[in-house]
């Protein structure tokens, strides 16, 4: 993906993100006029369609933690009533609910969240379903015919890429934890033990051959991470977190992009020193 490509996608993220969707619109709008062409649909970017998120809602009530991590906790601060404004104390790992990961997640030295540019965070998106693998197999790890298989329908991946793989896990994201009982950490099967499906490893190597994980690029997934339940070595991640790669995790509304032609843009603090932070993550659609 060239250089020029992406600024003007980052331009137009940042538009959306800003609020200046509406001047564009406008300004738009008045240039059909006065050529007689027919005007976008209010609120449209120009070269998208439609704009959806890809995080759920950050909710101690109904956030699933990853087995370990720190207790996810809010509480009111202050009142309109009582100080005319109201604000709440959320406290929080990085890496709660929708999230993004640092290269310095896994090693020491990497790149943390500061050392990153604006375009490692705003990527071309490929879309990979493997919903119909993982109803036959809950820890089905993606391979490489998976994504050969993307490709010869597809084109080849574009270099750079967040490759996203949706596997329909995401729907099991607020049934709570209780053992035995269908939830996000068995992706809806009901199986004990922690259970997801992920990226093979030699899937993740192929990706980083071919150029789709380069200087940048991403892992995503609708689960916990790219990591397959049965890898308590988190291989993948640890292949991923190199130069200025991130990973996407546990992310919502995966079915919504097309599978080719989409971009992610991922908004969220960047903390000092940080390995990644909860993160508000949009699609744009074509």
């Amino acid at each position: 993906m060239s250089g020029r490509t992406r600024r003007i996608v980052a331009a137009l993220a940042g538009a959306a993100l800003f609020g200046a969707g509406a001047l564009s619109a406008s300004l738009l709008d008045r240039g059909a006029r006065a050529s007689g062409a027919e005007a976008p649909a209010a609120g449209a970017l120009p070269g998208f369609s439609k704009v959806v998120f890809l995080s759920h809602l950050n909710d101690p009530k109904t956030t699933p933690g990853f087995p370990g991590d720190p207790a996810f906790v809010t509480s009111v601060a202050f009142t309109v009533p009582a100080d005319v404004y109201y604000l709440q104390y959320v406290k929080e790992g990085e890496h709660t609910g929708t999230h993004w990961g640092a290269p310095c997640h896994f090693h020491v030295g990497a790149a943390c969240a500061g050392q990153l540019d604006p375009s490692d965070l705003i990527l071309p998106a490929v879309v990979v379903d493997i919903r119909a693998q993982v109803a036959k197999d809950v820890d089905y790890q993606a391979t490489v015919a998976d994504l050969k298989a993307w490709e010869a329908r597809y084109g080849p991946m574009p270099k750079g890429a967040a490759v996203i793989l949706l596997t329909g896990c995401s729907r099991w994201w607020a049934a709570g934890h209780t053992p035995g009982t269908p939830n996000y950490y068995n992706c809806g099967t009901g199986e004990r033990g922690f259970h997801q499906p992920g990226f093979s490893l030699r899937a993740v190597k192929w990706l980083i051959r071919q150029g789709v994980l380069g200087e940048r690029g991403a892992l995503g997934t609708d689960t916990f991470g790219p990591d397959p339940g049965t890898d308590e070595r988190f291989r993948d991640s640890s292949l991923v977190f190199h130069r200025h790669r991130i990973d996407l995790e546990n992310l919502a509304h995966v079915d919504a992009l097309p599978p080719s032609g989409a971009w992610i843009v991922v908004g969220g603090p960047r903390n000092s020193h940080g390995s990644g932070s909860p993160a508000t993550i949009y699609g744009l659609i074509p």
